[in-house]
C-alpha cells in the first residue's frame, strides 16, 4: 500500500496500528493552524519556504547532542530555531525490511515503514520530517519571545504537543515536547504580560487624548491668536490620529470633546472675522468720504485754516481703522496725493514769502543803519532832529513789511533800542528844566532856614534838647534839598 507521496510504503501484512502509525505526523503551521487527524506532511525531500534544505551544510550543524535543550520557561525566552538533526540514528532506526522506529524515553515506537530506499535513506527522510517539525516549534518559540498573540501561540503549541505521540519523525522528541512544554507554561503568563502592557499603553494613549483635548479645550476658550492657534489644534489632530489602542468607547467620547473643542473655537475665529470684514468694510466707507472732503481741499489757499483741517482729517483716518489691504492702499494714495497738492501749494507759497520777507529784513537794516547815524550824531546837539529821525523810521518801518521769524528778534531789539536811547535823552532834557524841582528845592532851603531858627530860639531860652532837635531835623532837610538840586543840575 502507498501513503503520502509515493515513497514511504507498508507491506501487505503490517496492518492495524503499524499502517496507522505510517501516516506523517501532523503538524500545525506556524500559523497556528491546529492539527487534522490524516494529515499528511511535505513530500521527502522538498523543504517548506522558509526552511532550510534539510542536509544541507552539515558539516556547520550541530548534533543532537549539542544542540541545545531548553531549560525551564523563562521570563523573556529567546527566538530558538531547532537545529538539523544531522544524526537521527541516536533518535531511531530503519530496519533492513523498511520499518521504522523512534526512541522516547525508554521504549520504541514503529512510526511507519520505508520502502522507497535502503534504511539510511529512510532514516534521513524521518529525520528530516523532524526537522521541519523542529522548526515549527523554533517559531513558535520566537513568536512567544515577540509578543505577538500569546494565547494562538499556546493553542498552537498544544496542538503540536499533542500529534508528538504519533509523529512519524526521527529524532529527540522528548526535547521538542519539553519545549513545547514551555511554551504553554509561558504562554499564560506572556499572555498575561501582554494585557498588563496593552491596558499600560491604553491608559497612556488615552491620558495622551485627554491632554489633547484639554489643550484644545483651553485654546477654544482663550486664544486669541488665531494663526498659531489655528495651526496648533491642526497639529494636535495629526498627533490624535498617530495614537492607537484607546478603548472605543472612551476614545468616542474622547473625539467628541475634541471636535467641539474645535468647532467652538472655529466659531469664535468665524465670528472674530466676520466682525473683522464689517469693520473693514465701515473703515472703507469712512476713509471714501475723508479722500473725498481731502479732495476738496487740495485747491485752497486758506492755508492755516486748511492744515488745520488736513490735521483732523489725518487724525480721522488712523482712528477709522484698516480697510480691506488692497482698498485700504488705493485710498490711502488718494488721500494722500490730495494732501500733497494742498501742502506742495502752501510750500511754494511760503519759499515765495519767504524771500518777500528776506527782501523786507534787508531794507529794515539799511533803514536802521541811517537812522541809528542821525540820532547818534543830533542826540547831543540837537534833540529834536533826533526824534523827528526815529519818526521817520517808525513810520516806514511798518511800511516795508514782515521780515523772517528768525530774523524779527535781532531787527525789532535794534529799534527798541534805538527808541530808548531818544526817549531817555528827552526824559533827562526834561528833567533839566522841571521847575517843580527847582521849587521842591527851594522849599527844602526854606524848610532848614526855620528849623534852624527854632533852634537858635531854643539855645536862648536854654532848652538845649529842644534846639538839639531842631538841629537834627535843620540837617534832614538840608540833606533832601541838596539831594533835590543835585538831581536838577545832574540833568
Amino acid at each position: 500500500m502507498t501513503e503520502n507521496n509515493g515513497i514511504e510504503k507498508v507491506s501487505p501484512a503490517e496492518t492495524g496500528t503499524a499502517q496507522q502509525s505510517s501516516t506523517p505526523a501532523q503538524r500545525p503551521t506556524p500559523a497556528d493552524a491546529a492539527p487534522k487527524p490524516g494529515a499528511h506532511g511535505p513530500k521527502p525531500g522538498v523543504p517548506k519556504p522558509g526552511v532550510p534544505r534539510p542536509g544541507a551544510h552539515k558539516s556547520s550543524v550541530p548534533t543532537p547532542q549539542e544542540a541545545p535543550r531548553p531549560s525551564a520557561p523563562q521570563e523573556h525566552p529567546h527566538p530558538v530555531m531547532a537545529p538539523t538533526v544531522s544524526d537521527p540514528s541516536q533518535w531511531g532506526r530503519v530496519d533492513d525490511d523498511g520499518t521504522a522506529w523512534v526512541k522516547t524515553g525508554d521504549t520504541e515506537r514503529m512510526i511507519g515503514s520505508w520502502q522507497a530506499g535502503d534504511a539510511a535513506e529512510g532514516l534521513a527522510h524521518f529525520g528530516r520530517r523532524f526537522d521541519d517539525l523542529a522548526t515549527e516549534v523554533g517559531l513558535l518559540e520566537a513568536r512567544l519571545a515577540a509578543g505577538t498573540d500569546a494565547r494562538k501561540t499556546k493553542t498552537s503549541a498544544t496542538a503540536l504537543a499533542e500529534s508528538l505521540p504519533t509523529a512519524a519523525v526521527i529524532g529527540d522528541l522528548d526535547s521538542l515536547e519539553q519545549r513545547l512544554r514551555a511554551i504553554v507554561e509561558h504562554s499564560d503568563e506572556a499572555a498575561a504580560q501582554a494585557k498588563e502592557e496593552k491596558e499600560r499603553s491604553r491608559h497612556e494613549q488615552t491620558e495622551r487624548k485627554e491632554a489633547l483635548c484639554a489643550e484644545a479645550e483651553q485654546i477654544a476658550a482663550d486664544s486669541t491668536q488665531w494663526k498659531s492657534a489655528g495651526d496648533r489644534l491642526r497639529e494636535i489632530f495629526e498627533e490624535w490620529k498617530t495614537i492607537r489602542g484607546v478603548d472605543r468607547k472612551v476614545d468616542d467620547a474622547l473625539w467628541r470633546r475634541f471636535s467641539k473643542a474645535r468647532e467652538a473655537f472655529n466659531r469664535r475665529r468665524g465670528a472674530h472675522f466676520a466682525e473683522l470684514d464689517r469693520d473693514r468694510a465701515a473703515a472703507k466707507s469712512h476713509k471714501e468720504e475723508l479722500c473725498a472732503q481731502a479732495e476738496e481741499l487740495a485747491s485752497s489757499t486758506d492755508w492755516a485754516t486748511t492744515a488745520a483741517t488736513f490735521r483732523d482729517l489725518l487724525a480721522e483716518w488712523k482712528a477709522a481703522g484698516r480697510a480691506p489691504r488692497e482698498a485700504d492702499d488705493h485710498l490711502w494714495r488718494r488721500f494722500k496725493s490730495a494732501q500733497d497738492v494742498f501742502f506742495g501749494a502752501r510750500n511754494a507759497a511760503a519759499s515765495e514769502r519767504d524771500a518777500e520777507f528776506e527782501h523786507n529784513a534787508t531794507a529794515k537794516l539799511e533803514l536802521l543803519a541811517g537812522v541809528e547815524e542821525r540820532v547818534a550824531t543830533h542826540l547831543e546837539s540837537d534833540l529834536d532832529a533826533a526824534r523827528g529821525a526815529l519818526r521817520d523810521l517808525q513810520e516806514k518801518w511798518d511800511a516795508i513789511g514782515k521780515v523772517p521769524r528768525e530774523r524779527m528778534q535781532e531787527l525789532e531789539g535794534r529799534l527798541r533800542a534805538l527808541e530808548k536811547q531818544v526817549r531817555d535823552a528827552v526824559d533827562a532834557q526834561w528833567r533839566r528844566t522841571d521847575p517843580e524841582a527847582m521849587a521842591r528845592a527851594a522849599q527844602f532851603r526854606e524848610r532848614v532856614s526855620q528849623f534852624e531858627e527854632q533852634a537858635a530860639k531854643a539855645q536862648a531860652a536854654g532848652r538845649a534838647r529842644d534846639a538839639e532837635k531842631a538841629l537834627e531835623q535843620a540837617k534832614q532837610w538840608r540833606e533832601w534839598a541838596d539831594a533835590a538840586e543835585g538831581a536838577v543840575t545832574r540833568r
